[in-house]
């Protein structure tokens, strides 16, 4: 009987018996789509008008983006992300909700803060009312 199954039909029974048994972990492939493990927590950035900045608490530590509120914009003065929690890109949701925030209140940002002057340059569509920066 083995001597009629074409070479085709033997590599493909090499290939399942080298990607069973069906007790090894789920691959997380475009294929699957199967994720393993549990789904990453959009952090929440809270606007904390008392300290006069957006705050981003990530395993206990804060990231901050510090700004001035005037009746006629929202001044974007520095953002400060913990060392270790860089990379995780906490920085660009603090960029993002300032930006949302100053749009709901109908008025400009004033990018101080070197970062969000680069956040914006490169995300200009997030910024719906013209803004001005600071050299």
């Amino acid at each position: 009987m083995e001597e009629n199954r074409s070479a085709r039909d033997r590599e493909l029974d090499e290939t399942l018996e080298e990607t069973f048994p069906a007790s090894d972990a789920p691959a997380n492939t475009v294929e699957t789509g199967i994720g393993v493990g549990p789904l990453p927590v959009s952090p929440v950035v809270i606007d904390n008008r008392e300290a006069s900045q957006f705050e981003l608490v990530v395993e206990g530590q804060t990231a901050v983006l510090r700004y001035e509120r005037t009746p006629a914009s929202l001044v974007l003065v520095h953002t400060e992300v913990p060392s270790s929690l860089r990379g995780r890109h906490l920085a660009d949701a603090l960029a993002r909700a300032a930006i949302d925030a100053a749009n709901a209140e109908g008025v400009p940002i004033v990018a101080v803060c070197p970062f969000v002057q680069a956040y914006v340059r490169k995300h200009p569509s997030r910024n719906t009312r013209p803004e001005t920066d600071v050299p």
